[in-house]
């Protein structure tokens, strides 16, 4: 699994080359499946592509028309005036925002510097002195050498959530259209500042359903963000989703990301620099999540006085959470952590360290583009190994993606397949849970990257905003399909009877020929799905793109 989290790093790292160079090309005017499939009943779908024979002409053409969906996102926002007039006028927004909250808050920059200032305002006579009594200081504590939050413009990566890092740019309250109404209309959005168990400053929001019953103690997610380029703007549209649909949401950026601390006071780093920050500090949000008036989030206690900063004590919404109903989203980084997390406190894993709860709260994981595990033998980041516990979804894409086992190298992941490549080897995590007895669901998704979990405008995705609907973005082809498991799964064990989305998830989740099912599933890899519907009948299926009827 570490091989398997570096090579995500460094498809990120590739793909933020290839993004900066601008390629692009026609959009595909055919699906994946081998032929033009619009939505209804997709009973028929064309197996041509998943039959043909290798090599042929006809497995070749499968393959460009597959892999040209790449690139149908940068394509159709270069081509729509509206959505770069739009992009262009938030990423300037989110950069004055930026800057408001420096200027108001020195402490976040590298220049507010403690050392930094006191030298620059001691006078000459004075300076051997103060440098002999800094000196003397860093001695005595060796981390005041270091006590710098090391935060810029640049850094974090996306700090200043401009230019790609926008993502969605309808979805801010800025906007007139539907998604910026979502703000008044539809939620109650809080931000939030806490520590991390380093003392580095997480910037974050706790996202409420405006429209819930005063009284309604409901479920809740956290969503662990990818890394590098990944803000949490970028996952904006699963709060959206999610809040629509009666869940609280937590959105944070981890240690090195976007807006939080690129450091520790102590010179602890984040990001990929330390990728164990996507499991700790998931499991600080959840505390943060769960922390009460009578039960403060206890790090901000721990780290007080490091900076001047005003952190939020707890939850603001604290009261308004059903504790017993909490589940997990992450991408990238983050479906590793997720995947970490899930299974702390089972045999094999590391004991659970959060300090709020006694026990692993997480009752279900989405992870996006992949679910980890890890043999305990072989233990996996700073000690975690990825144990199977709770209900997984693994949502994953085709290119650019860091699923599987293959040493296939990063170029050719990102570039058309030559070859065919095993069938079964997106289906190694999904495994591992359905021996455990753990009920899994694992997606393939036709023509996808990495990135149409995280929406960066230019960078290489199928279809997320080919029309502009009531002001929003609309349609497309893998954002619909992820939105569509990664809400029924999380209906499925998340809600009570009653409550919206209970009596159809198993419906939504076992629609194999509705517009989201098998034919928007990869013809290179199986979909897979083993589980109990709430029926008690058992799910099987090891090809769902094939078809799959009763156990």
């Amino acid at each position: 699994m570490r091989r398997i989290l570096n090579r995500g790093v460094g498809v990120s790292l590739l793909m933020l080359a290839l993004g900066a160079c601008g390629r692009s090309a026609p959009t595909a005017s055919l699906a994946a499946a081998g032929g033009d499939h619009p939505g209804g009943d997709t009973a028929g779908i064309d197996l041509r592509c998943d039959d043909a024979a290798y090599p042929s002409a006809q497995w070749t053409s499968c393959e460009a028309q597959n892999y040209a969906k790449i690139l149908e996102a940068p394509v159709e926002e270069a081509a729509n005036p509206a959505f770069v007039t739009r992009w262009i006028e938030q990423s300037a927004a989110n950069q004055f925002d930026y800057t408001a909250r420096d200027l108001d808050d020195p402490s976040w920059l590298l220049a507010s510097s403690p050392l930094l200032t006191a030298l620059l305002n001691t006078p000459p006579s004075e300076l051997a002195q103060t440098l002999q009594d800094r000196i003397a200081a860093i001695q005595a504590d060796p981390t005041a050498a270091i006590s710098l939050p090391l935060n810029a413009p640049l850094v974090p990566l996306c700090s200043t959530w401009s230019l790609q890092c926008t993502g969605d740019p309808y979805r801010y309250p800025q906007v007139a259209g539907a998604d910026g109404r979502f703000y008044t209309e539809e939620a109650e959005v809080v931000p939030i500042v806490f520590y991390d168990d380093g003392c580095a400053r997480l910037s974050g929001h706790v996202w409420l359903p405006k429209n819930a019953p005063a009284d309604a103690r409901l479920p809740t997610i956290v969503i662990d963000n990818g890394s590098i380029q990944a803000p949490e703007t970028l996952y904006w549209w699963a709060a959206q989703l999610l809040v629509r649909n009666g869940y609280m949401v937590m959105t944070y950026d981890p240690r090195g990301q976007g807006r939080s601390d690129w450091q520790t006071p102590s010179g602890g780093q984040g990001g990929n620099i330390d990728t164990s920050v996507f499991v700790t500090g998931l499991v600080n949000a959840i505390d943060f999540l769960h922390s009460t008036p009578s039960q403060p989030y206890p790090e901000n206690q721990t780290c007080a006085g490091r900076y001047p900063t005003a952190v939020t004590g707890y939850n603001p919404y604290f009261d308004r959470i059903d504790r017993d109903r909490l589940g997990v989203a992450g991408h990238s980084a983050g479906a590793f952590g997720a995947s970490i997390v899930q299974g702390l406190g089972a045999d094999g894993a590391a004991p659970w360290f959060g300090k709020l709860d006694a026990h692993n709260p997480v009752k279900v994981i989405v992870a996006w583009d992949a679910l980890a595990v890890g043999d305990p033998g072989a233990p996996l980041s700073e000690g975690y190994a990825a144990v199977p516990r709770v209900p997984a979804l693994s949502l994953m894409s085709e290119y650019v993606s860091p699923a599987g086992s293959s040493a296939t190298s990063i170029a050719t992941t990102a570039a058309p397949y030559l070859t065919p490549p095993d069938p079964d080897d997106h289906l190694l995590a999904y495994q591992a849970f359905a021996d455990a007895g753990v009920p899994v669901f694992a997606i393939t998704i036709a023509g996808a990257t990495h990135f149409d979990f995280s929406l960066l405008p230019t960078f290489p995705a199928s279809s997320w905003c080919p029309q502009l609907v009531n002001g929003a973005c609309s349609g497309g082809w893998g954002l619909p399909l992820i939105e569509h498991y990664t809400l029924a799964w999380f209906d499925r064990w998340l809600k009570k009877p009653g409550e919206a989305g209970y009596a159809d998830a198993d419906a939504r989740l076992l629609d194999d020929d509705g517009p989201q099912g098998r034919l928007k599933m990869s013809w290179h890899f199986h979909s897979a799905r083993d589980y109990p519907a709430r029926g008690g009948r058992e799910e099987r299926c090891n090809n769902l793109r094939r078809g799959c009827t009763a156990s």
